[in-house]
């Protein structure tokens, strides 16, 4: 399904949407031998399909990726710093640098956003309370982003998203903590992520990706 969108911020940034989909009672550490063969074997089909579509001189002209440049740019976000999650996949890959491994489930949902080119954000279900509802923060409102020490403040230029009680995170590109995947999580909610310009055959291609991977390499039962 959509993802509920502030009327205030469809009307700022006209085609600002995201996909929801769940994916439940997935293993996301699965490790048997014949799961690990099958996902290297992909892996090496995705790098020669990257090497084979793109440059790094390039890539930031990619209509898709200059779509995502251009709303990062919108809402205070250097690109050049800070990229678009599958920008910065193809530009590793593009770099020679290795395969960034996490786990299983992380891993494929990467390879998903690799060759859809459309960043995918991924949280903990059982984390989530009530509805994701995506609107503008609010000035000194409080995040804790994966990775992070301490919460930052936010100044209210940011995009966020939201459940009934808390952030899970700065749209698109930041995570929260409290929401994360963990290989403890067994039912997962993905958000594929779009922007103005971004066409919905473009992310529902990346749902279709996610469910493919994710339900190969980690099983589970898609609920859309």
């Amino acid at each position: 399904m959509w993802l509920k969108v502030d009327e205030e911020l469809e009307k700022k940034f006209p085609g600002l949407r995201a996909y929801i989909l769940g994916i439940n009672n997935v293993d996301v550490n699965r490790s048997d031998e014949k799961t690990y063969s099958e996902f290297n074997r992909l892996l090496k089909e995705v790098v020669e399909y990257v090497r084979s579509k793109y440059t790094l001189d390039g890539l930031k002209n990619e209509p898709l990726f200059r779509a995502y440049r251009d709303f990062f740019w919108k809402i205070g976000i250097d690109p050049t710093k800070i990229r678009p999650a599958s920008e910065a996949l193809i530009r590793r890959i593009l770099l020679e640098k290795p395969f960034p491994h996490i786990n299983m489930l992380v891993d494929s949902y990467n390879l998903a956003s690799i060759v859809s080119g459309v960043p995918i954000a991924a949280f903990d279900k059982d984390k989530i309370l009530g509805e994701l509802f995506m609107r503008n923060a609010t000035n000194g409102e409080k995040f804790l982003g994966i990775g992070m020490e301490k919460p930052i403040l936010l100044n209210g230029t940011e995009i966020v998203v939201c459940d009934k009680e808390k952030l899970v995170a700065i749209y698109p590109y930041r995570d929260a903590e409290a929401t994360k995947v963990s290989d403890k999580t067994r039912n997962v909610v993905f958000l594929v992520c779009g922007v103005p310009g971004v066409s919905d055959e473009i992310l529902m291609m990346a749902v279709d990706k996610v469910i493919e991977y994710v339900t190969r390499f980690c099983g589970g039962n898609v609920i859309r």
